[in-house]
């Protein structure tokens, strides 16, 4: 049974993690305080998996603590969708439609996460509209946002994307733990791409290639490569 949005003493203090994300932001501490009885915080270890793309459910989830990865297979290949850090909200397909999750999500460190029944959720739609809207925003942003994505990968030369790619991980001009899988799971394209790619930049002097290690020798050249 759906619980009841009632009095619930406490403040925003208490409910930072929820009043923190979009589509709680501005409720009452007593709606707060309710979703926080009705909800269950849990402590999940790196890559535990909470769906699979195709799989049905009636859970939101929200992220207070590490980081959690949404993704797609097709085949050999991943996808990644997004890399969610706290706070963060995912799994919101479970509570619309058909609730059936179009992607994965998976930890990628351990994490906190907070699990809200939709049916819990419903009485919070029911009795504050701004929400349900707010949930149909995060859905269309989501899609957008992978649409804008996809093609990106299909017009953006591969080369500046990696390099974009380099220099946001990079600390102190040295990419850590970062294989060319990986790399190509990033940037949606195939792993022999991405191999060419950074052949073309280490043969130009820009970068040399370790296993599991690319040192920046040319930081200037590597910034320009992102323009062209």
């Amino acid at each position: 049974m759906p619980s009841t949005v009632a009095n619930t003493s406490g403040s925003l203090v208490e409910f930072a993690a929820l009043s923190a994300v979009d589509l709680f932001k501005g409720l009452p501490v007593a709606c707060l305080g309710a979703i926080e009885q009705g909800s269950e915080l849990r402590d999940f270890r790196k890559g535990h998996t909470f769906f699979r793309s195709g799989e049905s459910g009636e859970r939101l989830f929200l992220l207070e603590k590490g980081e959690v990865q949404t993704f797609r297979i097709f085949g050999a290949r991943k996808l990644i969708i997004a890399e969610l850090k706290p706070p963060a909200i995912f799994g919101e397909m479970g509570c619309v439609g058909q609730c059936m999750y179009h992607c994965s999500a998976r930890t990628t460190e351990p994490s906190r996460i907070r699990i809200i029944d939709r049916a819990e959720l419903e009485a919070v739609l029911q009795q504050y509209p701004v929400v349900t809207r707010r949930l149909l925003d995060l859905v269309s942003e989501r899609f957008v946002r992978v649409l804008l994505d996809l093609e990106a990968t299909s017009f953006r030369n591969l080369i500046p994307r990696i390099a974009s790619l380099l220099l946001d991980r990079a600390q102190e001009e040295c990419v850590e733990d970062l294989t060319h899988r990986e790399i190509a799971e990033h940037l949606r394209v195939y792993r022999e791409s991405v191999t060419a790619a950074l052949g073309e930049l280490r043969k130009a002097g820009i970068i040399a290639v370790d296993r599991k290690r690319i040192r920046i020798l040319n930081r200037l050249r590597l910034e320009r490569a992102t323009r062209e």
